[in-house]
């Protein structure tokens, strides 16, 4: 199991990194077929093999992620995805 953490300090306030995070997890969704689940600040990601979750803050966003064996080998992958999406959906 390979475990990615990606994490990037904001200063837009917590609705506005709320607003942005969305579009990284509709991307999440689309391109990786996973369900989402928002829980007030967090929502939680899953489909086969994966879990994760995007958590907002008012200062950061948190961007965990849990690989099972099969896309392990794919986490180096996925996680240069993820940072790119939270730079420019941060930017």
């Amino acid at each position: 199991m390979s475990q990615i953490r990606v994490e990037r300090a904001h200063q837009l306030g917590k609705e506005a990194a709320r607003e942005k995070a969305e579009r990284l997890v509709d991307k999440l969704v689309s391109k990786y077929d996973m369900s989402a689940q928002w829980n007030g600040d967090v929502v939680e990601l899953k489909r086969s093999g994966v879990t994760g979750q995007v958590e907002v803050a008012e200062d950061k966003v948190v961007v965990e992620m849990k690989l099972g064996m099969m896309l392990s080998m794919m986490a180096p992958m996925i996680e240069s995805e993820i940072n790119r999406a939270l730079d420019k959906a941060l930017a």
